[in-house]
């Protein structure tokens, strides 16, 4: 890639943040409203609150859950589409049960979920996985049912079958999807990161808003929000890379289909 395409992909990707920050500083300017307090205010607050000690006792913490029940719902998803796309009539059995259990939001899963797990990180981390586990799940059954027949038949007639069969063809063709499910599910991971930690929590992101707007400390308060904006972004941004590392065949074939 060229230096050029870099700077060009690096303006399309920081233009519109770029525009919303300046739109926002420029709108709040001077503002005397106590709840909309201007954005050079809550910048000022930023770098006093989210630095040093509370960097470490309520960011990582939150971080570690995010990645604890991200990567356990990705482990949970996967295995079990694997299952359900692979054997019919694992699918017919289990489909009215997944349906059921997909249309109810996680956050109304909370108190049961602290019925059992208490109001540790189990708990925070399960309702992350809750919530996270679906979009994977639905798009790896997708993915594993959209297989190629005649590559599948292919397999067949060269003796090729059981692990290798999964990990050469099944896996391979159903990663596009399976990369989809996880992106969607990483902005759900965040959100129920944040419902979590609003719950009978002592640290983290979402304890520590609720508490700054509890005590009126508002330009504090958004700063948080505007953290948790970053912190989405730069995992983003991370997501986007490994999907590119991880499915650069994927992203060369389509590229040449569409200039032949």
């Amino acid at each position: 890639m060229t230096a050029l395409a870099v700077a060009r992909r690096g303006l399309l990707v920081l233009g519109l943040p770029a525009v919303l920050f300046t739109v926002w500083w420029f709108a709040t300017a001077g503002s005397t409203d106590f709840y909309f307090p201007p954005l050079a205010t809550i910048l000022d607050s930023f770098g006093k609150v989210w630095t040093g000690d509370r960097l470490l006792s309520d960011v990582v913490p939150s971080l570690l859950r995010l990645a604890a029940g991200y990567l356990l719902a990705v482990v949970v998803g996967v295995g079990l589409g694997l299952v359900v796309g692979m054997r019919r009539a694992v699918r017919d059995v289990l489909e009215p049960v997944l349906e059921l259990f997909r249309a109810i939001p996680p956050p109304v899963l909370i108190p049961v979920i602290m019925l059992f797990a208490g109001i540790g990180d189990t708990m925070k981390v399960l309702v992350i996985v809750s919530g996270c586990m679906w979009p994977i799940l639905l798009n790896t059954v997708e993915g594993v049912r959209a297989v190629d027949e005649v590559l599948g038949d292919t397999c067949r007639s060269y003796g090729i079958t059981g692990v290798a069969r999964l990990r050469h063809l099944v896996l391979r063709a159903a990663s596009p999807q399976i990369v989809t499910g996880m992106r969607q599910a990483l902005s759900i991971g965040i959100i129920l990161m944040v419902i979590s930690e609003m719950f009978a929590a002592s640290n983290g992101l979402g304890f520590t808003i609720v508490q700054f707007q509890r005590s009126f400390a508002i330009p504090e308060m958004w700063s948080g929000v505007l953290l948790l904006g970053i912190l989405g972004f730069l995992l983003s941004l991370l997501f986007r890379f490994a999907e590119n590392r991880a499915l650069a065949w994927y992203h060369g074939l389509r590229r040449a289909q569409r200039n032949p």
